[in-house]
């Protein structure tokens, strides 16, 4: 892997030049306590330092709602809508929704790929950079914390700029450009420095150990007094799935126009969590209750990725940070797996 380093004025500028390329989106902060992926139009109104956005990085693959395609009943004929192949750069993804995107790409890119998934992947550059965990972090334990694949470029903080790792073509196609201009070779100081603040995350995380046995335990308590005690609490809204970065449910329908011959089949997430979710023909539901609906998310998300070699669930937090009823998913899976305190 190449490594180089930037200053934190001239990662402006990088930034600046990036949006010569495509649409670039970065975290802002959009309100007192949230962040989320925005589109850049001041390059200084970037958030480098935040621990989680309201909405996923998912959404720029994989979209809230789409119109897969149009159609007219008199001429019997389909018009795909295939998204434009315009470059779009996603600037300060974290390593836990890095992870999530390969999970998406096992489901969306495997030997039938979807088409619309498939031209926005293919069209998106993917710029990580390094993060302090919050209470709510646990990606340490699902391995999670530090990845390998996945992004062109990875910004790592140090105390005068970011050490960068280029992990493809792409990448380097990035820097080349502006080696020696924008970007330098990295000294011995940098190394220890990134080390430094390395040493320091690992310290900050609040939950420690191996959770690879995880979802094993999840399977064979199925019966655990937890699911009908917190299940209780869970108000239906879906927070949980339609903020975290790797859920896939969605629902397809056909809407017709006012005239009766045209119209068009849209795709839109869904969640397991809400009532329709498990409603098929003859009005029968097989996930009714809340309790069948927290079991299958449970299990789901901690279910095994042969793709990424860890669970679907990356451990950023989103779901207990966002919930509503404050039910706290970290907390629950320990207790079903009798870990103790904050550690395994």
């Amino acid at each position: 892997m190449r490594y180089v380093k930037i200053s934190k004025q001239n990662t402006y500028e990088f930034l600046e030049r990036l949006k010569k390329i495509g649409t670039l989106y970065a975290p802002h902060k959009v309100s007192e306590k949230f962040y989320d992926f925005c589109e850049v139009d001041d390059v200084k109104e970037v958030e480098f330092d935040y621990q989680r956005t309201i909405r996923p990085p998912r959404r720029f693959f994989y979209p809230e709602r789409e119109v897969l395609f149009t159609f007219d009943t008199h001429k019997v004929e389909l018009y795909e809508n295939i998204p434009s192949k315009e470059k779009h750069i996603l600037f300060g993804v974290h390593s836990c929704d890095i992870v999530a995107l390969r999970t998406m790409d096992s489901k969306f890119l495997d030997d039938q790929p979807d088409p619309y998934y498939k031209v926005r992947r293919e069209n998106g550059i993917v710029i990580g950079i390094s993060c302090l965990p919050d209470e709510y972090c646990f990606c340490n334990v699902r391995r999670v914390e530090f990845v390998d694949t996945g992004f062109d470029l990875f910004f790592h903080e140090l105390p005068d700029g970011f050490l960068v790792r280029v992990g493809t073509v792409v990448g380097h196609k990035l820097v080349d450009p502006y080696e020696g201009e924008l970007f330098e070779e990295i000294c011995p100081d940098d190394i220890e420095n990134m080390s430094n603040f390395e040493e320091k995350r690992a310290s900050m995380f609040t939950t420690t150990g191996n959770w690879d046995t995880l979802r094993y335990f999840m399977e064979m308590r199925l019966d655990h007094p937890m699911y009908m005690r917190e299940s209780e609490k869970c108000l239906g809204c879906g927070n949980c799935t339609l903020t975290c970065p790797s859920c896939k449910c969605y629902d397809v329908q056909d809407i017709p126009s006012i005239d009766g011959r045209t119209g068009e089949r849209i795709r839109y997430w869904d969640s397991c969590q809400f009532r329709s979710h498990g409603l098929v023909a003859g009005n029968h539901n097989f996930r009714e209750t809340k309790l069948d609906r927290f079991h299958n998310r449970y299990q789901c998300k901690n279910s095994y990725c042969k793709d990424t070699t860890t669970s679907f669930c990356v451990g950023c937090g989103r779901c207990t940070y966002f919930c509503p009823a404050g039910i706290q998913f970290k907390q629950n899976l320990m207790e079903i797996a009798g870990y103790k305190g904050g550690t395994t």
